[in-house]
């Protein structure tokens, strides 16, 4: 017997303003906006989905799961995200050909080049 992948949870000291964000980010929908837990997914039948729970303490150091998108155009998704709020950080990548970002709640995450066909 095997798992399904229902969700991927992410801790947030604003639920569902992280929530609206990532779902304006990635084109999801938000499913639930609950005070204990608000879910987005790319479709309300569509796992897995994105949960953001409420914790009271601020992120503190490097995440140690993020996320990697791959736009189309990197360089314009890089100036949409920052332009919704997100920010460059160093996490010690050094020269690579990805960017790391940061939500607005300071998760990292990596907008990585067009993929090569």
């Amino acid at each position: 017997m095997t798992s399904v992948w229902e969700s991927l949870t992410v801790d947030a000291r604003d639920p569902s303003r992280l929530a609206h964000w990532w779902a304006e980010a990635l084109g999801y929908q938000v499913i639930t906006d609950k005070p204990d837990a608000v879910e987005i997914r790319r479709a309300p039948d569509v796992l897995p989905g994105i949960v953001f729970v409420p914790v009271a303490d601020n992120k503190v150091t490097k995440n140690r799961l993020h996320i990697d998108l791959r736009p189309a155009d990197q360089e314009a998704e890089v100036e949409r995200l920052v332009d919704m709020g997100a920010r460059h950080v160093d996490v010690g990548q050094g020269d690579v050909e990805w960017a790391v970002l940061a939500d607005p709640e300071g998760n990292e995450f990596c907008v990585l080049r067009e993929r090569e066909e």
